[in-house]
């Protein structure tokens, strides 16, 4: 790192806390905090969305599977995640704005006292905050580890710089600051993905190299499964990815009920959908040709990093290292948000009558805390599994059990399924998560579909069981309600 590259990275930080002290003056409540006031434009919410969803462990954890196993990692990751979208664009994303606009809600998880019943909404709320606090943890130990390899920074200094950066502009400035600092960081990164991608095929021998490198590689590398990644394995992930990217990750379910209408919602989940169709080439291209340019490297998660501090001149290195901060700031700092939220409408005021929803101070001080948790987990990260062992166990593996009763309790169809479907197909999910995982010996894919398919089959099992019960008419009235703008 140059002085140029020191100049660069301290002006990206001082721009998104400039961003978030003027979304502090735009802050009048806690709706506009939370949901932006449901003003967000759908372009805004769509690159917002799209920024939201991955971290600095695409160029960590996914460059490590990139340089091992090759053209596979788009195949389970992106490609599934943009189609998973796309079909939710449809059905889950319009109805998360209308909750917003019919029920004057702030927070995903606002809408299951009325769906199902308060104890219900607290078991999901509670789970929910946990699981993110490992999941969001991970995105501060990758974003480290590539500031190491960049700057020879200690891990420890990396989640605190890196980390409290986050949390000034997040707290002050609530859901605005999340999406403008999320679309300025989309140019930075932007930016610096078509730099290193231009600069790696010239290295190469120029465009040639597109599809030449696939020749010079080994043969598995073109291969559109490889290694530890099934058939099973990309279904495993893609229903995942269908719960996670529609709603379930709730900072996801936010950016939806920001937009102003259903059918602007839905327009921002096609833009998202489509940038994950499209951007992945540009960006893992360099991680797929690095074994050419850094054969036998011993560490190939810090591939990405390496290939940057190598191959580009003083000053893009910085601008290069700010577009990965960009996008491990934009998806933890919307994940700070939806987690305050969530804990300030719907856990706080039920555990203390002094704490009221729609309280301002509240809303910061929660978030404060949550990112200061994540920063712990972050710096015990190897406990868990490292940067992958989080993200792909821990958090995809459970996010079915808290995710499932709140995307479908949003469906018609699914309308039988009421309290007691709720809570025992949440806990039956967990039950097989903690079985798979530490009584009997199973594949990752085994581990990740598990958990979601017991969830799903006791979620719609129970519904069909009660289909010939009455659905409370408070609960029928809501998914009427949410059909159609």
């Amino acid at each position: 790192m140059s002085t140029l590259d020191w100049v660069i990275l301290a002006l990206f930080f001082l721009v998104m806390i400039g961003i978030g002290m003027w979304s502090h003056k735009q802050v009048h409540d806690t709706k506009d905090y939370f949901t932006a006031g449901g003003k967000m434009p759908w372009w805004l919410s769509g690159i917002s969305h799209h920024m939201s969803g991955y971290s600095a462990v695409a160029f960590v954890g996914y460059a490590a599977v990139a340089y091992t196993n090759g053209f596979t990692l788009y195949v389970w990751w992106a490609f599934p995640i943009g189609v998973a979208i796309f079909i939710g664009s449809f059905i889950f994303a319009p109805r998360w704005s209308r909750l917003r606009d019919r029920y004057q809600i702030s927070s995903p998880m606002e809408y299951l006292t009325t769906r199902y019943n308060l104890p219900v909404q607290q078991v999901l709320a509670w789970s929910g905050v946990a699981l993110k606090i490992f999941d969001v943890g991970a995105k501060w130990t990758a974003i480290a580890i590539v500031l190491q390899v960049f700057t020879g920074m200690p891990l420890i200094v990396g989640i605190l710089l890196s980390g409290g950066v986050s949390l000034i502009y997040s707290t002050i400035g609530g859901l605005w600051a999340d999406a403008l600092t999320d679309f300025a960081q989309f140019i930075i990164q932007f930016v610096a993905g078509i730099v290193l991608f231009v600069v790696v095929i010239i290295k190469l021998g120029g465009m040639g190299s597109l599809f030449g490198i696939w020749s010079q590689l080994p043969p598995e590398h073109s291969h559109l499964l490889n290694g530890p990644y099934t058939g099973v394995f990309v279904l495993a992930l893609f229903i995942s990815n269908m719960l996670s990217y529609n709603g379930g990750t709730w900072n996801l379910a936010q950016r939806y009920m920001a937009s102003k209408t259903g059918s602007d919602a839905r327009k921002s989940a096609i833009l998202s959908a489509v940038l994950y169709l499209i951007w992945p080439l540009v960006l893992f291209f360099p991680m797929w040709a690095a074994p050419l340019l850094l054969p036998n490297l011993k560490d190939p998660s810090q591939s990405y990093a390496i290939l940057a501090t190598t191959l580009l001149p003083p000053g893009l290195i910085g601008l290069v290292l700010a577009g990965l901060f960009s996008h491990t700031m934009a998806m933890t700092t919307s994940d700070a948000n939806a987690i305050s939220a969530v804990v300030t409408q719907d856990i706080l005021p039920v555990i203390s009558k002094k704490i009221s929803k729609g309280s301002l101070k509240a809303a910061r001080i929660t978030t404060f805390i949550f990112v200061f948790l994540t920063m712990v987990i972050a710096a015990n990260s190897s406990q868990f599994g490292g940067v992958l062992g989080l993200i792909l166990l821990w958090f995809q593996a459970l996010i079915g059990p808290t995710s499932v009763p709140m995307l479908f309790g949003l469906l018609p169809a699914f309308r039988n399924s009421g309290p007691s479907a709720a809570f025992i197909s949440w806990l039956g999910g967990l039950v097989a998560f903690a079985l798979l995982k530490y009584v009997f010996v199973s594949s990752q894919a085994t581990l990740l579909i598990t958990p979601i398919a017991v969830t799903l089959v006791l979620y719609v099992g129970i519904g069909l069981f009660n289909r010939n019960k009455n659905v409370p008419l408070p609960v029928t009235n809501m998914l009427k309600a949410l059909d159609q703008d």
